[in-house]
């Protein structure tokens, strides 16, 4: 009878089997080990996940890989999001009271400060961990979060060095973390003054999009989460991109089914890359849908994170692709485009942060660029467009050109104020 073959391929090498061409330098003795991992995880699409008592989509979430079980799972809630829907915390325990057979809620929802500041706070990782052991949960066990974007990296964080990793329901409840950071693979806090310095790649069980929370936004927050919309239409899809310049108003206006179908498509893209672009965990040096980033994240530190993530991010889109203009890279016609379209969606393309200036007189938000690097490692790597819809990996970003391209943002800027 054949034996079946193991999933574990390990290849051994020593100067046994083979003879080395050079005697001199024999081949070291070496065992190779190599495995493969798949991750998969769904993405639902709802709206009352807790509202409509026939919403089944978090039972679903919870138990998907054993459904013939009871789970046992925990809540964390973005302290903003439970005072934005003041039901929300009894709505988990209703919640767990119906489905009962399948879902035991082991503990009252836990709350936590929302907002890039928490990203900072040591303490509440620590607090979130030993809250976790108290309650005794493990690795069959899921940690539900709900709220924006810093909420998310930071418990996720908390639960991927729990246990090596408990499952982790993640309930975005922002434009942006819906259509980006909520899908995504990452989880991070910020330490000795650098944005996401420790953190892990770590995939979530599943995702669950609640239009709902969206509806609960202030303006300003639905409004910032379109940057990362316009990002990847940008370099990725073009069609989408004509999509956003048609239907401007109605997002502007936020009409719910645009904003259902601009989150999606967003969505789709982020997570096609992710999946198929072939560097899911960013081994490598390019980092294509951390175009506009690098200049986006030391403007939200430079500005005391007054300025949102998305905001930060339409301003350092429209500062690379004045570069890519002002290089002949994109033509004149099809920057405009960019600009005009982050215009028309609310967005300021400049901050007085731009003007904080190191002792030598340059200018500090330049420094994004050496900190981008280092957080990738190897060569510098700058995703800039070269037609809506396709994006170019460069190594090299000419400072007094980029000063330049700043330099132009804010004679926009005046010139639109005035």
């Amino acid at each position: 009878m054949p034996q079946r073959a193991s999933p574990l391929s390990v290849i051994v090498k020593s100067d046994l089997e083979e003879t080395p061409r050079d005697m001199s330098s024999p081949a070291p003795d070496m065992i190779e080990q190599r495995f493969s991992v798949p991750f998969h995880f769904p993405v639902y699409f709802t709206d009352g996940m807790l509202r409509d008592p026939g919403n089944s989509v978090l039972r679903q979430a919870i138990s998907r890989k054993e459904p013939g079980r009871r789970h046992r799972f925990a809540v964390v809630i973005d302290s903003q999001v439970a005072r934005a829907d003041p039901v929300l915390v009894r709505g988990f325990q209703a919640y767990a009271c119906r489905h009962d057979d399948a879902l035991d809620l082991v503990a009252a929802p836990h709350l936590v400060k929302g907002g890039e500041l928490i990203k900072n706070d040591h303490l509440t990782v620590l607090g979130l961990q030993s809250w976790l052991h108290k309650l005794r949960m493990d690795r069959h066990a899921c940690l539900v979060i709900v709220g924006g974007g810093s909420v998310l990296d930071m418990a996720g964080y908390a639960a991927a060095t729990t246990h090596r990793g408990i499952r982790v329901i993640r309930v975005p409840t922002t434009v942006l973390a819906q259509n980006d950071s909520g899908v995504g693979v990452k989880t991070a806090i910020n330490a000795f003054g650098a944005k996401n310095f420790l953190g892990t790649f770590t995939p979530p069980f599943a995702v669950i999009n609640d239009h709902d929370f969206i509806a609960t936004l202030p303006d300003r927050d639905r409004i910032a989460g379109m940057a990362e919309a316009v990002k990847v239409a940008a370099i990725r899809d073009t069609v989408f991109f004509e999509w956003l310049e048609t239907h401007v108003e109605r997002l502007r206006s936020f009409e719910p089914q645009a904003m259902r179908w601009m989150i999606r498509r967003c969505a789709e893209l982020h997570m096609h890359h992710i999946g198929q672009g072939g560097d899911p965990f960013e081994f490598g040096s390019a980092r294509p849908l951390d175009f506009g980033h690098w200049a986006a994240h030391k403007l939200e530190n430079l500005s005391g994170y007054t300025l949102t993530h998305g905001e930060a991010v339409a301003i350092g889109l429209a500062l690379d692709t004045r570069y890519a203009v002002t290089t002949g890279m994109l033509p004149e016609i099809q920057g405009e485009r960019l600009y005009r379209l982050l215009e028309r969606l609310g967005f300021r393309l400049w901050h007085e942060a731009f003007e904080q200036r190191d002792a030598q007189g340059r200018r500090q938000v330049m420094a994004g660029l050496a900190e981008f690097q280092e957080h990738l490692g190897g060569d510098l790597t700058v995703t800039m467009l070269d037609a809506i819809g396709r994006g170019r990996e460069i190594h090299e970003v000419r400072q007094p050109l980029m000063d330049g391209c700043i330099d132009w943002l804010r004679e926009r800027d005046h010139a639109r104020c005035a």
